[in-house]
């Protein structure tokens, strides 16, 4: 059995609503070290990434993205600390925090792989730029830096760019799009399944469709799953809740798969804010949906 490697990344500064910071002691308390054990896992916990949380800039003075030192500075030391998981064999599972810690596992997931694959399970694309940004929250860009569009002190984190071909992204449930994203989305042929395909093909199809795309083009897959890309009725305790999304039981389903097709080389949970939660709710759903990723069965 594999061991894992848990990083707590409690950031907050991607985006203005507080209390996700506390996202990863929420997931850690709903049990998730105890859920891997039983499992057959060897846990490693890394303990939580430093993020400086002395001052919250608004906004940086040349551009309108708040707090860009700050997430930059976190999100490098988290490439760091994946990179070194990584180079002792063990899988990462990274807790957020908001989503903006994406650009840091990414960065040091990616330099393990020629063509590393993405699956971008959210409500939203996170696809802005500071140009297409209505709220200049980095929280909303990761994917696009990953794609290496959007600040230098963003896309070079961990020395290179791009992390991530657009061609190797699959984005599942998203229903929250702006204007820009939808665009670069085109422009880029990202593959997206919104919840209109998810409703209309199922999430059997999805995911098989999504598997067998990533399997022929890529030589690792990670997973970045916000809890907004549930229903708030599931998940409650996240920061942009969207209605009608994805069930709790097709998050299952969708992560069995995933776990029957053997891709998935790095994941992180984010989003999980404990203080818009009811009964820490949502930590529990994170953890439910590690344990269906990996390996958990029914009988």
């Amino acid at each position: 059995m594999k061991a894992i490697s848990i990083i707590g990344v409690p950031m907050d500064l991607g985006q203005t609503r507080r209390g996700v910071d506390m996202g990863p002691s929420a997931i850690r308390y709903a049990g998730v070290d105890e859920r891997l054990k039983n499992l057959g896992y060897t846990v490693y916990d890394e303990g939580d990434i430093k993020v400086e949380i002395k001052e919250r800039a608004h906004n940086d003075t040349e551009t309108n993205l708040k707090n860009l030192k700050a997430v930059a500075d976190g999100n490098e030391k988290l490439a760091q600390k994946v990179d070194e998981v990584i180079h002792l064999n063990r899988f990462p599972l990274v807790l957020g925090g908001d989503h903006s810690i994406a650009i840091g596992t990414l960065a040091g997931v990616a330099q393990h792989c020629e063509n590393l694959g993405v699956i971008w399970y959210d409500a939203h694309g996170d696809l802005n730029t500071a140009e297409t940004s209505p709220s200049g929250n980095i929280h909303g860009m990761p994917l696009a830096v990953s794609l290496g569009m959007g600040h230098p002190a963003l896309i070079n984190i961990g020395g290179y760019a791009p992390k991530v071909k657009p061609e190797n992204i699959v984005i599942i449930g998203a229903r929250s799009l702006d204007q820009g994203e939808k665009e670069l989305i085109k422009e880029k042929g990202i593959k997206v399944y919104t919840m209109h395909e998810v409703d209309r093909i199922g999430m059997t199809k999805v995911m098989e469709e999504a598997i067998n795309y990533l399997k022929q083009r890529t030589d690792g897959v990670h997973l970045s799953l916000d809890l907004d890309g549930l229903d708030p009725d599931d998940a409650p305790g996240v920061g942009t809740p969207v209605a009608g999304g994805i069930s709790y039981r097709e998050s299952h389903l969708a992560m069995e798969m995933l776990a029957e097709a053997n891709i998935i080389t790095s994941v992180e949970f984010v989003e999980v804010n404990p203080i818009l939660d009811e009964r820490n709710k949502t930590a529990e759903v994170a953890v439910a949906l590690m344990g269906s990723l990996l390996g958990e069965k029914l009988l």
